[in-house]
């Protein structure tokens, strides 16, 4: 019942992945269509890690209180109604009332589903299982956006209504398909409810959780630093259109679903999370110095979606990490995690769209020096980890 239970969940990121897929390589274009420049799209962005930073910590540690299920439906019902908003919108502020929606409610949706993942597998099982997770949302992304690209050569607004659809399809095997994985005896009924949990985040990267934590905020703000600017970019650089960014965007969900979907649960399982987390931050900045070499799209397609390739499994090692670590009931310490990578989405398109008007370059430089330091920290400190540099110490564990 579990391993069916936890299909059906995948099977229902898929299907609302493909909506929010469908959506993305539409919006620079509409942005632009608005009068919007770099800058609007990050605070664009930002605005949704804002909400996100605020209320996934509310939301996680609510699902501990009341099951899963409710906090899935209601994620589903706010990217939804965000959606439409979208699709209707005439001036920048639509954007932005809709994206800030967004934030609030489809926060839910991600620490509910990680915090189900962990109630229905074991602890050897949980990178794997996160990985299943993300490989779940990005064969959602690889589905979406070419339909999205598509769709947009008839109307600009088309991908955002579809998109809709698509979330009330989710709504609706959510709704019905789902079983709780959190029964009543096993929920906790002295979740303390706080909107913002800045004084808990803080506590909890001095906690065994902490490196768990800090490498969710650089994974997500490396990434947004790239998706904050990555549809201006093409614009600008290569002439791009809606379809050669969905293009872009198909190609590098693929390799994000291939990493956490297949890669990452085995070598999570070999290696350990530390050991991957490593890697993956050095794979992340060679990523972004093939960005730069790229001349033509088929080259830049090819080095974004390697990019996303060493990405893609920096998240759910990181997750699997803080899962592992946390002294807290899973449901809050989930919610810590998506408020810190919150915070990486609010900070990450703020920075690329600032440093994209003084020069298209200059995001992608800044994360290659982003990585790289992260990598070194990183190495340096856990270069006396069992098995990392040399033979395993009696007693030490990873």
């Amino acid at each position: 019942m579990r391993k069916k239970n936890l299909w059906i969940l995948l099977s229902s990121l898929v299907v609302v992945m493909i909506g929010f897929g469908i959506a993305m390589p539409v919006l620079p274009f509409f942005l632009e269509s608005l009068g919007g420049r770099g800058v609007h799209y990050g605070l664009l962005i930002a605005s949704y890690g804002v909400m996100q930073f605020i209320f996934a910590p509310l939301w996680g540690s609510l699902s501990d209180r009341t099951g899963r299920k409710p906090l899935l439906l209601l994620g589903l019902t706010g990217m939804g109604s965000a959606l439409v908003i979208f699709a209707l919108a005439t001036d920048l502020w639509m954007l932005y009332c809709a994206q800030v929606l967004n934030g609030f409610l489809s926060s839910a949706t991600l620490p509910a589903a990680q915090a189900y993942a962990v109630d229905v597998s074991s602890p050897e099982q949980r990178g794997g299982v996160m990985g299943k997770i993300g490989g779940a949302i990005g064969l959602g992304l690889i589905l979406g956006p070419g339909l999205g690209g598509l769709l947009a050569s008839q109307s600009i607004s088309t991908p955002f209504f579809i998109a809709a659809g698509f979330c009330l399809a989710t709504f609706f095997l959510v709704l019905f398909g789902l079983a709780e994985s959190l029964q009543g005896k096993d929920r906790c009924k002295t979740v303390e409810l706080k909107f913002l949990q800045v004084k808990n985040l803080w506590v909890g990267l001095f906690s065994p959780m902490g490196f768990g934590l800090s490498m969710a905020f650089i994974a997500i703000f490396g990434q947004t630093i790239f998706s904050g600017v990555y549809g201006l970019y093409a614009l600008h650089r290569f002439g791009s259109g809606p379809e050669e960014v969905g293009a872009i965007l198909m190609g590098m969900s693929l390799m994000y679903a291939l990493a956490q979907g297949v890669i990452v649960g085995p070598l999570t399982r070999k290696l350990g999370e530390k050991k991957v987390i490593i890697f993956g931050l050095l794979g992340n900045a060679f990523g972004f110095f093939l960005i730069l070499l790229a001349r033509s799209f088929v080259p830049a397609l090819i080095s974004m979606s390697l990019f996303i390739l060493f990405n893609a499994l920096l998240k759910p090692s990181a997750l699997a990490e803080v899962s592992r670590k946390a002294l807290i009931k899973q449901g809050q310490a989930m919610g810590l995690a998506e408020a810190s990578m919150s915070l990486g989405r609010i900070m990450g398109p703020l920075w690329a769209g600032a440093l994209f008007d003084l020069n298209i370059f200059f995001p992608f430089i800044s994360g290659i020096i982003l990585f790289l330091v992260s990598f070194g920290l990183s190495f340096w400190k856990n270069r006396r980890e069992a098995g990392f540099l040399g033979p395993v110490i009696p007693g030490e564990k990873l």
